[in-house]
């Protein structure tokens, strides 16, 4: 059954932040991007890495100028709760597909812990994973899964992806409709951007010869965004659950502090100049004016700092400033 959202539209809002949201099972990552603009108020609303319809967790959305911080969102590593069914594989490596192939009868119960071990080791480290047929991955400007939809066999390359930690939480018999014996694992996964989990199901089934597949999927965490801090999309006041762009950037990276002239310095676009004891930094860092305000990322090289994304105030703050 979709799920619901009755949320009345509100008055355009220019306040910049990120929103970590906890997504419902049924939604896609598009429908918490479109709902967000209406109870934001902003059409200025982007996410940083899908979720399936089927799975729950958490989103990171950036609302107005935080989207440019999305960039930096996206390729951090993320950690997993799931369910992963071991003796039935299907055509899309979750409970959404049609079965191609049920494990023989009694086959799953001769599964030792040490056969399951010993292969989800295998699926650790960094390994080559091949992304599921139905993924969003585009082939010829066209998403995989819409190729697929089509009749079109998709056949996806290999990727490097690291899993670097997979174990298993719980596990207990079941049965499918159809009375077939299977095993459900539920498990937990630390895994660099760019795994798919129901690649991993799949590869263990395979791989111990019963086929496999994904019956649930929660996202926990993305770097250091705890799906514990986000907000229920039906209820959340957008206003209070911001983060600040300051405070976000800070979690990312590393901070400097600016003087006032600094600030409007690096605002105008120029280079700082802020002495031989400021160490290099050639990745982001983040550059915060005395009043908290997020003016920018920055490169630090031979004591200089030179703008790397510019983050200029929302209107209310440039308003405050010019009337001080």
């Amino acid at each position: 059954m979709p799920h619901q959202f009755t949320r009345e539209k509100v008055e355009p809002s220019t306040r910049s932040g990120v929103l970590l949201i906890d997504k419902a099972e049924g939604l896609t990552s598009h429908d918490v991007v479109a709902r967000t603009r209406r109870i934001a108020g902003t059409r200025k609303v982007g996410h940083a890495g899908t979720l399936d319809p089927m799975a729950t967790g958490l989103l990171v959305l950036g609302v107005n100028a935080s989207t440019r911080l999305l960039t930096y969102v996206v390729g951090l590593d993320k950690e997993y709760l799931a369910t992963i069914r071991l003796g039935a594989a299907t055509t899309t490596d979750d409970r959404e597909g049609e079965a191609v192939s049920v494990a023989p009868t009694g086959l799953v119960s001769t599964l030792s812990a040490a056969d399951i071990r010993s292969q989800i080791d295998e699926l650790t480290g960094d390994i080559e994973q091949t992304p599921s047929s139905v993924s969003a991955i585009k082939v010829d400007g066209k998403r995989a899964y819409a190729l697929v939809r089509e009749g079109v066999e998709v056949q996806l390359k290999s990727r490097p992806v690291t899993v670097s930690e997979f174990e298993i939480v719980d596990q207990r018999a079941a049965s499918m409709e159809d009375g077939a014996d299977v095993l459900d694992l539920d498990v937990r996964i630390v895994c660099s951007s760019g795994t798919y989990i129901r690649a991993l199901a799949r590869d263990l089934g395979r791989s111990l010869g019963v086929g496999g597949h994904l019956t649930a999927l929660r996202r926990t965490r993305i770097g250091p965004f705890s799906v514990t801090e986000a907000s229920d999309l039906d209820t959340v006041v957008v206003a209070e659950a911001l983060e600040a762009p300051a405070t976000t950037a800070s979690r990312l990276f590393t901070t400097l502090r600016l003087t006032e002239e600094q600030s409007i310095d690096l605002g105008h676009g120029k280079k700082l100049a802020l002495g031989d004891d400021v160490p290099d930094a050639g990745g982001p860092v983040a550059a915060v004016a005395p009043d908290g305000r997020l003016v920018g990322l920055v490169s630090v090289t031979a004591g200089r700092a030179k703008t790397l994304v510019n983050f200029p105030p929302d209107p209310e703050q440039a308003a405050s400033g010019a009337s001080e």
